[in-house]
Formats: C-alpha cells, sequence, structure tokens
C-alpha cells in the first residue's frame, strides 16, 4: 500500500500506534491489526475499515441536460434498506427529475442548479446509517433568461 499508508513516529513514543491511509481506495476495505512488541508481551487489536464510494456516470464534468448516474456503495455487508439523497444539505424527493433506486440516482435533465454538494445517505438492516459526499461540476450556459442582449454600437458585449 506504499506510498499511500503511514505511522507517524514521534506518535510512537506516546503509545499511538495509528495507520493513515491517504487515499483510501475500495480495495482497502477489510480487518486490519496491530500487533505491539513491549518487553511484558504483545498487545494487539484489530479495526475494521469500511469503504463507501460515490460515482458518477458519465465521469465529471457532466453537460447541462444530458443524463446522469451517481452511484453510491458500500462495503458493508448487512443488506441495503434505504437510500437518502441530499443537494447542498436539502433531502432531494423522488421526482420525474430524480430517480433513486438501490443506492443510485438517475438525473434525466441536469441543469446548472444541480450542479455542487451531493450526499448519499445509505440505512442498512443492522441499522448502521453511512454517508458520502461528491461534489457534481455541470458544464453549461449560466447566462441570462432572455436570450437576446442589447449593446450599444461601438461597445463591448459580452
Amino acid at each position: 500500500m506504499r506510498p499511500r499508508v503511514s505511522v507517524q513516529d514521534s506518535a510512537l513514543r506516546n503509545g499511538d500506534f495509528s495507520l493513515r491511509i491517504d487515499p483510501v481506495r475500495s480495495e482497502d476495505a477489510g480487518l486490519y491489526e496491530a500487533q505491539v512488541a513491549h518487553n511484558m508481551g504483545v498487545q494487539s487489536c484489530q479495526v475494521e475499515l469500511g469503504v463507501i464510494t460515490v460515482t458518477l456516470s458519465p465521469p465529471n464534468p457532466v453537460v447541462e441536460n444530458e443524463p446522469l448516474l451517481l452511484s453510491c456503495n458500500s462495503s458493508h455487508r448487512a443488506s441495503l434498506v434505504e437510500t437518502r439523497w441530499f443537494h447542498n444539505g436539502h433531502l432531494v424527493p423522488a421526482s420525474g427529475t430524480f430517480c433513486s433506486l438501490h443506492g443510485a440516482l438517475s438525473i434525466l435533465h441536469p441543469a446548472m442548479s444541480d450542479a455542487g454538494s451531493w450526499r448519499c445517505q445509505l440505512r442498512y438492516s443492522d441499522n448502521e446509517i453511512i454517508s458520502a459526499t461528491y461534489n457534481l461540476q455541470i458544464l453549461g450556459f449560466d447566462g441570462p433568461t432572455n436570450p437576446v442582449v442589447y449593446a450599444a454600437a461601438g461597445s463591448a458585449a459580452d
């Protein structure tokens, strides 16, 4: 896993045997064990790392009005009970524009207003709730609602 993993040598002297993984990948999910040998014997601890991913199809950035699919997947082993999506902190209700099914959100006609922070929240049968955020970029025209722009002759027009 090098060079993505590190242990702070200075923290070891204080009894901190933390492992840092940056960036975390889907394949990093699983059980980790730390063993520390000292004059009194060996101590160990186990930590399970769960990983959640949000993917976009087609890849970022999305062109305005072209359908997209945001998918949210987790390494959690229980069965998925509910998926909720939030846009800029607000719950997104199912509608003709937004369709949520099995951890995925389909946006049929994305608009410039759909850009920003999207968070999926997964709830499992063991009541575990896991969430992740994705920053969606959309390419499109964000100009005046009236497509006619007047400019004086001899001046500049944007």
